[in-house]
């Protein structure tokens, strides 16, 4: 594949016919109206682009160069389709006829942009590539046509700015050599008195062996036939892949410590020799290795209204995730993101796969699989900014970004709403809330303008008691709605949902998978992240949470002075939940009033397993007895369920649990929980007990009968399992069977 020679020409684009009949997009007729601003190599076929009726106007973007069959770089074609687009009136579909489309960074649209949580005010990487560039547009439609779109170098995917109701759907896309490098350990063992490992590497992720150090080496640019990126070893972070286990999770990296030789192997696998000579336990483990610069968005929403994300295969998100960015009502649903299994990668995403960072309206997440990302699967909350400054006017603060990764775009608009917080008790500072009326800060897009810092003047004079240093400003209008319904978490290092807007927030009939932390987690951050704020309104109800870590909810700001009579948070519901977990804390809620824990089922992942029959006797003779009785194979959970730290109103009700948990809650006053229904102890452990009163089934009581003391009366020859149940909260329970092998000889298998 290669990058056009030269920019083609455009030819004088055809004018604008208006036609009364629904648009049809053909290939060989004559369209009405003709947008083809065509390439020199552009066939006759593909000349026709669109058509303008009263319902739609149809821009095909095979007819400004695009290639559909994959062969040549598409990035300037679709550029100028999108140029195109823009100048239609009336609602508007940009068409990728069913295909593969290349896109390389060179020749795509390019904009000097500052997003949340990615490079911050670092001039290096303030101008982003972007595949498909929807700017000051409205009523569009991207329309992938099931195809297929293959991404080059480092880029943004797709950028909506500046606009309103767009719809983006129906496609796939990936990188080719993501700055990633999953490599897994193939094999490993000692040889010659020496540990080795061999690692497999995924196709596109070239590398180089040279003095015991592996560069690896992103993909070649066609322009300047130099890499996109470069690593050496480990780089800068590491996480590990189990694929047997279904787990991912942030560790060390052993790969290349103690290193003696390396060697290329060819076939994408390479050779490390260690200076040990104990053998390595980690085959079969992926190392999912990768710089930490956040340089681009994978995707963007900035100054944005009504946009839907539909029915996308995001095989790899570079950079960072979805990124909404003061925008209003976005909409995320029914799309996968999952790296594709031929591909032998299991990264997607290179930190968070969605973040929503001062989004008002509605953010919708609905319907998508999460699976393989190095950061939190969505993340939705505002940004506090530091007060700096007092100047003499008592109607103006001075402001800054205080994290290194966000700065550079507004923050506040005319009309706005804030709320000013104190950092250590996390409380708004008393009054009617304060309108801002003007702004003297970042843009956004410019670097000749502030990027860090801000003047703001609002409506009424700031308190004396608001110093610089002590105190934060949130912008409250720009906080969103949340509904997070029907999706699946799995292979996540970290979160599943991060969670921090005043709004109301709905958590439900999702499954979260193995995850490695808080499965949802509730901040509001003034001391590390900054993001804010509180929440006032959350249901947790009806999801799923299996092999989760502890605390599986986590309610946790930052505030330095916790008092129960002056919280954070108010009003969350956890209800009819499903939690099937190791030992664990399902709740540990801090700085909360009004938290209740209402009709959940609670069972240990081991409860099938945790006890078995055991006979001394397991081959009698016909008409012979013998006694079967049921052994404990694990141990009680100890860990408490429930932990409440400043804490208020709190209630547990109604709630199933198994047997063999710990049905405590800790707290740090006599006064904050109540606990009607449960038998759930204050600051005292109530382990319930793994074993209850015992029945017992026999497979086949032709061959052997079993009475409810465990008896067991051997009848005929044959086999037969006997099975023990005990009673638990959640209903009987089936443990471990034993085999009885009536008439069976001594010397029999399963009868020493």
């Amino acid at each position: 594949m290669q990058l056009p020679s030269a920019r083609p020409p455009l030819r004088k684009l055809l004018p604008t016919l208006a036609v009364t009949l629904t648009v049809v997009l053909s290939l060989t007729a004559p369209a009405p109206a003709v947008f083809a601003a065509e390439t020199a190599e552009t066939s006759a076929a593909e000349t026709s682009a669109a058509k303008t009726s009263r319902a739609e106007t149809v821009v095909d973007v095979t007819a400004f160069g695009a290639d559909r069959t994959g062969k040549r770089d598409s990035a300037n074609a679709v550029a100028k389709a999108m140029r195109q687009a823009k100048k239609a009136k009336g609602p508007v579909r940009v068409l990728f006829p069913r295909g593969t489309y290349q896109l390389y960074p060179e020749r795509a649209e390019s904009r000097e942009l500052y997003v949340s949580n990615t490079v911050g005010a670092d001039q290096t990487y303030r101008d982003k590539r972007i595949g498909i560039l929807v700017e000051d547009m409205r009523d569009v439609t991207i329309d992938g046509g099931g195809s297929h779109l293959q991404f080059h170098g480092l880029m943004t995917t797709f950028a909506v700015i500046r606009s309103r109701d767009v719809v983006v759907k129906n496609f796939s896309y990936d990188v080719s050599a993501p700055k990633v490098v999953d490599a897994t350990v193939s094999e490993s063992g000692v040889s010659d008195g020496r540990a080795y490992r061999v690692l497999t590497v995924p196709r596109g992720n070239g590398f180089s062996v040279a003095h015991n150090e592996v560069t690896w080496l992103g993909e070649t640019s066609p322009a300047t036939g130099e890499p996109y990126w470069s690593g050496v070893n480990g780089m800068k972070y590491t996480q590990l892949h189990d694929p047997a286990a279904r787990r991912s999770w942030r560790g060390d990296n052993p790969l290349f410590s103690d290193v003696a030789s390396m060697k290329d192997l060819g076939g994408n696998r390479l050779r490390v020799e260690y200076t040990t000579a104990t053998a390595p336990t980690d085959r079969g483990l992926v190392y999912q290795m990768r710089e930490t610069t956040r340089d681009t968005p994978s995707v963007l929403f900035w100054e944005s209204r009504d946009v839907t994300v539909r029915g996308l295969e995001a095989r790899y998100l570079h950079g960072f995730g979805l990124v909404g960015q003061f925008s209003e009502n976005i909409t995320v649903e029914g799309n996968t993101f999952r790296t594709d299994p031929a591909s032998g990668r299991s990264t997607a995403a290179f930190a968070d796969f969605i973040q929503m960072s001062g989004v008002k309206g509605e953010v919708k997440v609905t319907d998508n699989v999460f699976d393989g990302a190095h950061d939190d699967a969505i993340n939705i909350h505002g940004t506090y900014l530091e007060v700096t400054g007092r100047p003499a006017d008592r109607k103006v603060l001075t402001l800054a970004y205080k994290h290194p990764e966000t700065a550079g775009f507004p923050q506040f608009y005319p009309g706005d709403e804030v709320e000013i917080v104190d950092k250590e008790t996390m409380a708004p500072v008393p009054g009617p809330a304060a309108r801002v009326v003007s702004v003297d800060g970042p843009s956004g897009r410019d670097h000749d303008k502030p990027l860090t810092t801000m003047t703001v003047a609002f409506d009424r004079a700031i308190p004396d008691s608001v110093t610089a240093g002590n105190f934060v400003v949130e912008n409250t209008t720009y906080t969103p709605a949340v509904t997070v319904t029907g999706n699946t978490f799995r292979h996540i290092p970290t979160r599943g949902i991060l969670v921090t807007t005043r709004k109301p927030v709905v958590i439900e009939d999702n499954v979260f998978d193995g995850m490695t932390m808080a499965s949802v987690f509730i901040s509001s951050d003034a001391y590390q992240w900054y993001e804010s704020g509180p929440v006032k309104d959350v249901l947790i109800s009806r999801n799923t949470f299996l092999r989760p870590a502890s605390p599986v909810i986590l309610v946790e700001p930052t505030n330095q002075v916790v008092d129960p009579a002056r919280p954070v948070h108010h009003g969350i519901r956890v209800q009819d939940n499903d939690f099937r977990t190791a030992d664990v804390r399902l709740l540990d809620a801090k700085s909360v009033s009004g938290i209740s824990f209402e009709r959940n089922q609670v069972s240990r992942l081991d409860r099938h397993t945790a006890f078995a029959a055991e006979t001394a006797n397991p081959c009698p003779a016909p008409g012979a007895t013998t006694e079967v009785r049921a052994v404990a194979k694990a141990s009680p959970y100890t860990t408490a369920l429930f932990a409440y730290r400043g804490s208020s109103d709190a209630l547990i009700q109604d709630n199933r649990f198994d047997n063999g948990l710990n049905l405590r809650a800790d707290l740090t006053a006599t006064d904050e929980a109540q606990v009607t229904g449960d038998e759930v102890a204050k600051g005292a452990d109530n382990i319930l007990p793994l074993l209850g009163a015992t029945r017992w089934t026999s497979s086949d009581p032709a061959v052997a009968a079993v009475d409810r003391n465990g008896r067991v009366t051997a009848r005929t020859p044959g086999s037969t399992t006997v099975t023990p149940t005990t009673s638990s909260r959640l209903g009987p329970v089936s443990g471990v069977p034993v085999t009885i092998r009536v008439g069976a000889a001594p010397s029999s298998p399963g009868c020493a």
